[in-house]
């Protein structure tokens, strides 16, 4: 459970994690090493230089009680203060209370040492870091010694410290400029995958440590291989549906030769159905080509455009709504040819269909929603899959079609790194179809 409560605010990035594994041990025992540096430096070497000091205190305070009377006493206490290199004054010079700044460490122990070990003591003074000033209370009277801090604690003890914090700083600045080195060829390597799944190719040269390498080598074979595939579909379809024109036409012009009647109508059929089919195929192949170079342009004036040829083709299409701004990288051919698919269903299985456009941060979403009988929550999957029709919510005898546009859509989607949704319009009552691409 704590785990699962630390990971919400643990970093996503690799830069960030990669800083948190290597700030977490340098602070951690930075942390250590001072708690022990304070406990036994500023502790157990401030309490033995107190210890020290208290004996000469303690000589002058009994100087002072074992005097015939307080101005003697004073007298005979200045001079051996004097001797110990310490100053004496008479009367509450100091203010009663204990008084040290707020980053004197060793001024806690000192305070705590002397009240200790002075039973008369009234007063501590340590806000000057250079004297101590401790104020006492005698049956003579009362009075204040002065003396150098340095007697009872270490010189410059902050120094260590200081010491430590810059030399873990200078390692944390020469770890991170080798880390980031380490790490630019990952995130080359994530940025040439990311732009390959959004249909672009990125120049991409191998480097970094053996395991980077090797992944890297796996990237470039894997891509080489999957271009190759691509290339070897688009010409297999493309050659097919060529190789099958030639006889196609030849059974056309024979059958127009031959004359009418019902029997050479139905052959004409099946030849136009035959075509079409080729058709289909050859658009498929096309899908995935990725001849055609990604460019930066505005999504909405992409729209405009498919919507303008489409009513110039009679569908009664329209636009309902444009929200954001922004270009956005994107194949301009694949993607009308992917809208043209959708817009072409709406109006064909509907009457009207309407398109929006939704720019966002890190995607651009189309979305085409018509009035006609959408298609069932269970059959949405497999309306997407090559050469689909679905009958029972899509009549087929309305399209002339070979049930490959939506799933032209869905390639062409994938190829911009996004994909294709398939809901019900709550607007229109029929079918509601989300292009969504990467930007």
């Amino acid at each position: 459970m704590f785990f699962v409560w630390l990971k919400r605010y643990m970093p996503n990035g690799l830069y960030g994690r990669a800083a948190l594994i290597l700030l977490v041990p340098i602070v951690t025992i930075q942390l250590v090493v001072s708690i022990v540096f304070v406990q036994r430096y500023f502790t157990d070497v401030t309490i033995q230089m107190a210890d020290n000091v208290l004996p000469d205190i303690r000589l002058i305070d009994s100087t002072l009680r074992t005097a015939d009377d307080a101005d003697s006493g004073f007298s005979q206490a200045e001079t051996l203060a004097r001797k110990l290199e310490m100053t004496l004054r008479r009367g509450q010079v100091t203010e009663p209370g204990d008084f040290r700044v707020f980053y004197d460490f060793s001024g806690i122990v000192v305070v705590a040492t002397l009240h200790e070990a002075l039973p008369g003591l009234v007063a501590i003074d340590l806000r000057d870091l250079r004297n101590v000033r401790i104020g006492l209370e005698n049956p003579k009277g009362a009075y204040e010694l002065s003396f150098s801090r340095n007697r009872i604690t270490a010189r410059n003890p902050h120094q260590f410290l200081v010491y430590m914090l810059a030399t873990g700083l200078l390692m944390t600045l020469v770890a991170f400029l080798f880390l980031r080195n380490q790490l630019r060829p990952i995130r080359r390597l994530a940025q040439a995958a990311e732009a390959f799944g959004k249909g672009r190719a990125l120049p991409y040269k191998i480097s970094g440590a053996v395991e980077v390498r090797a992944a890297g080598a796996a990237f470039l074979d894997m891509r080489a291989r999957i271009e190759r595939q691509m290339e070897q579909r688009t010409q297999m379809l493309s050659g097919v549906s060529h190789d099958l024109r030639t006889p196609l036409t030849r059974l056309k012009l024979g059958l127009a030769m031959l004359g009418e009647g019902e029997e050479i109508a139905a052959l004409e059929r099946d030849v136009e159905d035959m075509r079409r089919m080729l058709d289909g195929f050859l658009a498929f192949a096309r899908s995935d080509a990725q001849d055609e170079p990604a460019e930066s342009v505005d999504p909405v004036s992409v729209l405009r455009q498919v919507v303008e040829d489409g009513r110039r083709s009679g569908s009664d299409v329209a636009i309902h709504s444009v929200e954001g701004t922004g270009r956005a990288m994107m194949r301009i051919g694949a993607v009308r040819r992917a809208l043209d698919n959708l817009i072409g269903n709406a109006v064909t299985y509907g009457k009207h269909a309407e398109v929006s456009v939704t720019i966002l941060e890190r995607s651009v979403r189309f979305t085409v929603e018509d009035d006609g009988p959408g298609i069932p929550e269970e059959s949405r999957e497999e309306a997407m899959k090559p050469f689909t029709r679905l009958v029972p919510g899509r009549n087929q005898d309305r399209s002339s079609g070979v049930g490959l546009g939506l799933a032209i859509t869905a390639d062409i989607a994938r190829s911009h790194g996004g994909s294709l949704r398939l809901g019900q319009s709550a607007r229109l009552g029929g079918l509601k179809a989300e292009l969504v691409l990467a930007r």
